[in-house]
């Protein structure tokens, strides 16, 4: 580090707070600095100790990058990471421009990164991450991707540019096969997962997409970290010989293989230092992540956020309801340009919607007419469909439920207050 990355990194953050004051932050001020600068976001990786982490997958990457970090946090070190979402290149330069020193020096002992697919095999070249964690591949983004197998491609070659280790996922057909593509035993690679009876027991298992190119099964490997038990907001994880019995941030089966993810990585980060008694605790006390399954209050009410990508992730938020909830907002915008999939999620954990919002909303309400659940409103501006919702009566139990896309998400949570974090995408 020295001053030759004064004059970007000021110009970066002149552009931050313009960007902010215009009403939200943006990736500008990061593609700036990478232009003016482009070997500063390669000289991170020798700043950092404890070395880079990637987290990869269709869904799952900011609440697992968030329960790392805090693992990492709860054990001592000093953790930089993206935590909305900012997962190419000049979304993660955004992000070091409000932790770095003037000269570019972070403070940090190290990285843990949300990546996104496309950019994953370049930005490992640059960043050199020792372990390259991947969640699963589910059908997503097919406007941008086309296929589902390129998305699970450009995983596994991240994969094996990891410089230690790679940790996927056992249950999936595609990433479970990671290491047919590993010469010798580096990378090492351990997996988690979930036991067949946690999985069997969810009403539509973890919705990973099935690899049809290769149908060899890869036999019978055991998870370094598993999931042997789960139900609501708590779940118990066996690692490294012990049941760990957590606590998770949100609601969902999903919640609990991305702790298991989650707790395999922080072990190899942290080696002979990790300890079950303080992560059990991190665990305790974690917040949500941004959007994740957050609390936020509505007048003298509480909303839960519950923010999906896709069929898969919205499916899977829905499987993790109990029962119907009392009050229901569902919206989404062209943040989500293809919705066709909507026919294939299963909504029966819906008994009614009070508002259907968002540029899609008539798409969503006819989808729920065939499904047979009645829709109260259907308004595609969000913020008279938040005013539909606050009108209403306050539930029996004090919450309602915002069921929402990204794009939905973030307008939501300004539109009560709550748009402090910057948008980087």
């Amino acid at each position: 580090m020295g001053l030759r990355y004064t004059l970007p990194i000021l110009i970066g953050r002149l552009a931050r707070v313009a960007t902010r004051a215009r009403g939200g932050g943006s990736a500008y001020p990061g593609h700036l600095v990478n232009r003016l600068a482009p070997s500063y976001l390669p000289s991170l990786p020798d700043q950092l100790p404890g070395g880079v982490v990637f987290v990869l997958g269709s869904n799952g990457k900011s609440t697992t990058t968030h329960m790392v970090s805090e693992l990492l946090r709860a054990h001592g070190l000093r953790v930089f990471t993206n935590p909305t979402g900012a997962n190419l290149p000049q979304g993660v330069t955004s992000a070091l421009l409000s932790e770095v020193s003037i000269t570019g020096r972070l403070s940090a002992d190290v990285a843990v990164l949300e990546i996104d697919e496309a950019y994953a095999v370049k930005l490992a070249r640059t960043l050199r991450p020792s372990i390259v964690l991947m969640l699963n591949v589910q059908v997503d983004q097919l406007f941008r991707f086309y296929e589902t197998e390129r998305v699970a491609d450009m995983m596994i070659d991240t994969g094996v540019l990891a410089a230690s280790h790679v940790v996927t996922n056992r249950e999936d057909p595609y990433l479970s096969k990671v290491g047919r593509k590993i010469p010798g035993d580096r990378p090492v690679v351990s997996f988690f997962g979930a036991s067949p009876e946690v999985v069997a027991a969810s009403a539509h298992g973890l919705v990973n997409a099935e690899d049809f190119r290769d149908t060899d099964a890869v036999g019978e490997v055991d998870a370094a970290s598993e999931v042997v038990a789960w139900s609501g907001t708590t779940a118990r994880i066996e690692i490294g010989g012990e049941d760990l019995d957590i606590v998770l941030p949100a609601r969902g089966l999903h919640y609990a293989v991305d702790a298991a993810a989650a707790l395999q990585t922080a072990r190899l980060v942290l080696e002979s230092q990790f300890s079950a008694e303080r992560a059990v605790e991190a665990f305790r006390v974690m917040r949500p992540a941004y959007g994740r399954g957050e609390l936020l209050r509505f007048g003298q009410e509480d909303v839960e956020i519950t923010m999906f990508k896709n069929g898969a992730s919205l499916q899977l938020n829905l499987d993790a309801f109990d029962t119907p909830p009392e009050q229901v907002l569902l919206a989404i915008d062209e943040g989500t340009p293809d919705i066709s999939w909507i026919y294939d999620v299963d909504f029966s954990a819906l008994d009614h919607v009070d508002v259907i919002s968002g540029a899609k909303g008539w798409q969503v309400a006819l989808r729920l007419e065939h499904a047979g659940i009645p829709v109260h409103h259907v308004e595609p501006e969000l913020k008279k469909g938040l005013e539909i919702m606050r009108a209403m009566p306050k539930p029996e139990n004090g919450r309602k439920a915002w069921i929402v896309n990204y794009e939905q998400m973030m307008y939501a949570r300004k539109l009560v207050g709550q748009g402090d974090m910057e948008i980087a995408r």
